[in-house]
């Protein structure tokens, strides 16, 4: 086998605790936030005089995790636009199952969340939509219908 399991999806953020209140609220579970920095990232990295810091937050599951990281030095650089449309090149979204999606969109929006396009049911099977979240983050929601 090439790979054990997909270990965690890696954000550059500018406002680490308002990021982690809004995947806190989303359902996920902060394991853990503090600084990053020295020889080891730096060469990991290939950045000189890193200093971040980080947060790993992980789904109900166990299953899956974000790691949020927030640049001190060198500061961040933007590489896109923050409300790129979904047919921008590079990762868009990552999508959560959910139990209920009116009622995740109603919590997510006391976090600044804002419907991409709106909510839509495909076939008997979902109803799905995308949200946009501090600092432009895209995040899908899905509900199984049956």
């Amino acid at each position: 086998m090439a790979i054990q399991r997909m270990d965690n999806v890696l954000i550059v953020v500018d406002d680490l605790d308002a990021v982690i209140s809004f995947f806190v609220e989303l359902g996920m579970e902060l394991e853990g936030k503090g600084p990053v920095e020295g020889p080891w990232v730096e060469r990991v990295i290939a950045i000189d005089d890193v200093r971040q810091d980080i947060a790993m937050l992980r789904t109900p599951d166990g299953h899956g995790r974000i790691e949020l990281a927030m640049f001190h030095t060198p500061k961040a650089i933007s590489s896109e636009l923050k409300d790129a449309p979904a047919n921008t090149l590079g990762i868009r979204r990552i999508m959560f199952a959910v139990d209920d999606i009116e009622d995740v969109l109603a919590r997510l929006r006391t976090h600044g969340a804002e419907l991409v396009g709106e909510v839509a049911q495909f076939e008997n099977s979902y109803r799905l939509c995308y949200v946009r979240g501090p600092e432009g983050i895209v995040v899908g929601l899905a509900e199984q219908l049956s």
